[in-house]
């Protein structure tokens, strides 16, 4: 653990604390970075490799893209002094810059994604999307029980919902794209499923009340989240104790087009990654496991995860 001394030696430096001060407030790419600080990415550069150094900051790499992010483990000294010295220098012309280009920078990542969504939603199910095959989807409902409440949370159309719709005592759709959530209830209508409701809301933040469905998942969504950890734990949330997570996604990879293709906010993740966001987020009989490969380039695998929520 560092001393107070080397701690305010550190955050001495305006650049240093300027940048902290946003990876107070989101984890960033570099190119974010430089962009939010208005900064040339060599300063940037050397500003994050000895704040790694020191401790205050990790990186993780997803393809080609370097993210920064304050250490978890950030000694409860360390931190204070930091919001402090960060609240210090709020009301200053840099600072306040550095908001409003952070916002700006949020606000696109959020609308690349919704943009995107908007313009598939009708054509979902006749385009390509990476890991949408019916083989992994047969994976997932087989594990299905009917007579149950669902969440299926990133739902787009719902066209896993429409199926489940017809046996399940309620569906609820949640998705961030009003077209897709349009698009939704008119199929929905027209097929006269009155127990499945579309609702606009996010993953991470589900408009839905704690412990009041059955099953909820997460189907080809945790890749679109910001923070996939969020979107686990409000999953975990809105179960009911004993219900199940049921989550089917990417593995890592490294086709960098994905993010322009599809929007994704992530190269998929590793099957340790996926099974580590279960177990924090409380979830037991945590299994994780490939269940199907595309034999075409880039050969995109596909991994389904499942946990429970402990019953009282």
């Amino acid at each position: 653990m560092k001393s107070p001394w080397d701690t305010l030696k550190i955050i001495a430096d305006p650049t240093r604390l300027r940048l902290l001060a946003i990876l107070l407030r989101e984890e960033l790419s570099v190119a974010e970075i430089q962009e939010t600080l208005d900064m040339a990415q060599s300063r940037v550069s050397s500003q994050l490799s000895l704040l790694r150094q020191a401790g205050f900051v990790v990186d993780r790499r997803d393809g080609k893209r370097a993210y920064y992010s304050l250490r978890p483990g950030l000694d409860a000294g360390q931190l204070s002094l930091l919001r402090a010295a960060a609240e210090a220098i709020a009301d200053q012309p840099e600072s306040a810059d550095d908001r409003a280009n952070l916002e700006r920078v949020l606000a696109r990542r959020r609308r690349q994604s919704e943009e995107y969504f908007n313009l598939v939603a009708g054509r979902l199910g006749k385009n390509y999307c990476p890991g949408r095959s019916w083989e992994a989807i047969g994976h997932l409902a087989l594990r299905l029980v009917p007579g149950i409440v669902v969440a299926d949370l990133g739902a787009g159309e719902g066209l896993l919902s429409q199926l489940l719709a017809r046996r399940a005592t309620q569906v609820w759709c949640i998705d961030n794209s009003p077209r897709m959530v349009e698009v939704g209830t008119e199929l929905a209508k027209k097929n006269g499923l009155e127990n499945l409701r579309y609702v606009l809301g996010d993953i991470e933040t589900v408009p839905l009340g704690e412990a009041s469905v059955d099953l909820a998942i997460l189907s080809q969504a945790l890749h679109h989240a910001a923070h996939p950890q969020r979107a686990v734990d409000e999953a975990f949330r809105i179960l009911k104790p004993g219900g199940q997570v049921i989550v089917l996604d990417l593995k890592a990879h490294d086709f960098e087009k994905a993010r322009e293709l599809y929007a994704d906010s992530w190269l998929g993740f590793k099957e340790s990654a996926l099974h580590g966001f279960l177990k924090k987020s409380g979830f037991t009989q945590v299994e994780v496991s490939i269940v199907a490969r595309e034999p075409e380039l880039p050969h995109f695998e596909t991994l389904l995860a499942a946990g429970f929520k402990p019953a009282k």
